[in-house]
């Protein structure tokens, strides 16, 4: 039995695992997987194309688990296109914007920032009696 890949599932789990598009064709094994900076949930995840091959970075969130193998309803051609952005690093958000687009996938708005912690003008540097 198959679902949406869980936004609670461990990461390291899914490395290792075979990757398929959407008719079926083996596209690789997970290499490694990238978490959302914000949420820290599974976001990318980059698929070793191929024994010389490089990695190619997949979404995670239209894909899904199915059994021991994660299935990407992409075709195979569209992903081994997606731009090779290297390994190992941290995705910057413009590479994370080229992947969105590569994919025709909506972008995400950004989250709200994080409240101020201003305590306002009276507690200004050097104030005070």
């Amino acid at each position: 039995m198959g679902g949406t890949v869980q936004t609670d599932i461990d990461p390291r789990s899914l490395i290792g695992r075979k990757a398929y598009d959407r008719d079926g064709a083996r596209i690789g094994t997970v290499d490694e997987v990238y978490l959302d900076d914000a949420t820290g949930t599974p976001e990318w995840a980059a698929v070793r194309t191929g024994l010389f091959g490089r990695d190619a970075f997949v979404p995670l969130k239209p894909s899904a688990l199915v059994g021991d193998t994660l299935r990407v309803p992409y075709e195979r051609a569209l992903i081994k296109d997606a731009p090779d952005l290297g390994v190992g690093r941290h995705l910057s958000p413009e590479q994370e914007l080229r992947l969105y687009h590569h994919y025709r996938l909506d972008v995400p708005e950004d989250p709200p920032p994080p409240p101020e912690r201003n305590p306002g003008p009276d507690a200004a540097e050097g104030s005070g009696p």
